[in-house]
């Protein structure tokens, strides 16, 4: 799902919830997930939310620092994909060639 530089995270997250697997038990999150609406879609959907409290919150909310640590895998993977200019700077007008320019960047990286 492709959204604009100034949309939060926790909009996208009810779109993308609707994709996750019905044996998820854990979804992973930062701090951008944080939001009590997020939350309770996952807790609906039987899955435990392991995203931090952001430092605002009043009441601190439990989550694992072992799960969380295995996400800095996709935040090295969103790096390595911007170290292509194209895809760093979004040239592309239409989502589908920008698309297919993360595929064929991810393709240069990550296969060959």
């Amino acid at each position: 799902m492709l959204t604009g530089g100034n949309v939060a995270d926790c909009i996208a997250a009810e779109t993308l919830l609707k994709r996750l697997p019905p044996d998820a038990l854990v979804v992973v999150g930062d701090k951008g997930y944080d939001s009590n609406a997020v939350r309770t879609q996952v807790k609906g959907l039987g899955a435990f939310p392991n995203i931090p409290p952001r430092k605002n919150r009043k009441r601190r909310i439990f989550w694992c620092r072992d799960f969380y640590q295995n996400r800095n895998a996709i935040e090295r993977m969103f790096g390595r994909l911007k170290d292509f200019r194209r895809i760093a700077t979004r040239y592309d007008r239409r989502a589908d060639v920008f698309l297919s320019a993360v595929a064929l960047a991810a393709t240069v990286c990550y296969w060959l």
